[in-house]
């Protein structure tokens, strides 16, 4: 589905055009196109290949999806491949966004994603002197907003964990805090994928020889590539404190085991204590002279009470009941 089409001249909006103009605008020096596409067929895409006069591997990869992030140069052109992370309900929903970048063109593919790139395109036409650097601003623009959007996601799994924390020490249920720890590892470790292949795609625009389209844009990619590495660093932090808290919890359980151990322990003494007297006196030989004894039933119920009351209170004191 083609969601925009709009060509600029020196940083400014000359309008909507149609897309089988679009090859005429991109043979104009002095504009941009800015395309952006979303879920399209094969035919659309092949439609853009002409226009654009893109790679064909580049477009057989946006055709089938499912891509790595990465960034690639054909020429004196770009493809990039962005995963856009987003959390709906509790739920991570990743989706993925291929930009094509030219000399005077920007095409975007999104894929699985609601959050388009409108307030993306807003910022760039009210900035009209930073766009008119080219699509490599137009890049660091769209670049800039999928990497901004892992924050809140690192936002909410921080908050996820502290409250996991807190039903840890709670002593609730410990199997369902486990299975909680696990899910938000299984989320950081997709937020590393998306994060992490693109932090070491993102050094080639800033440093050493940048691609043309980036000429005069490396600081701004630069503040991507440090954002970046302040999310893989958060990243690594949370795993490290969530495989923390796995390990406290797995603690807490076995030392909830050995105070039951002991409980079970200490009321199993109080109940040998009278089994060992009783035991006694019931193997029926006939020479026992306290079975005769007409105080011996109340002195041996009595003994029975006076040592577990003592075993009792030791027991008490040494934590142990």
């Amino acid at each position: 589905m083609l969601v925009s089409c709009v060509a600029y001249e020196n940083g400014k909006k000359i309008g909507d055009i149609e897309k089988k103009d679009i090859s005429d605008y991109v043979r104009r020096p002095e504009c941009l196109v800015w395309v952006a596409l979303f879920e399209p067929d094969p035919d659309e895409l092949s439609e853009m290949q002409q226009e654009f006069d893109l790679h064909a591997l580049a477009v057989e990869d946006a055709h089938h999806g499912h891509q790595r992030p990465k960034i690639e140069e054909y020429g004196d052109s770009l493809f990039a491949v962005l995963h856009s992370v987003e959390i709906e309900e509790g739920e991570l929903v990743i989706g993925e966004v291929n930009v094509f970048v030219g000399p005077n063109y920007v095409l975007t593919v999104r894929s699985r994603t609601r959050h388009g790139f409108a307030a993306v395109r807003a910022r760039c036409e009210r900035e009209p002197h930073l766009l008119r650097q080219g699509s490599g601003f137009v890049f660091y623009a769209l670049m800039d907003a999928v990497v901004d959007r892992y924050f809140p996601v690192l936002d909410a799994v921080e908050e996820e964990l502290e409250a996991v924390e807190q039903r840890i020490f709670s002593g609730q249920s410990t199997r369902a805090s486990i299975e909680s720890l696990y899910e938000l590892k299984q989320k950081l470790m997709t937020l590393k994928h998306a994060a992490g292949p693109l932090l070491d795609a993102s050094g080639k625009l800033h440093g050493g020889r940048v691609p043309q389209v980036c000429a005069g844009t490396q600081e701004y990619f630069r503040d991507v590539s440090d954002h970046l590495v302040r999310i893989n660093q958060s990243i690594d932090s949370l795993r490290d404190m969530v495989t923390t808290a796995i390990s406290v919890n797995l603690s807490l359980i076995t030392l909830q085991e050995n105070e039951t151990t002991r409980r079970i322990a200490a009321y199993a003494a109080l109940v040998a204590v009278p089994t060992m007297i009783a035991g006694v006196y019931g193997m029926n030989f006939k020479n026992m002279p306290e079975l005769s004894w007409e105080f011996g039933y109340p002195l041996a119920v009595s003994t029975m009470a006076i040592l577990d009351t003592v075993l009792f209170y030791r027991l008490r004191k040494a934590g142990w009941l």
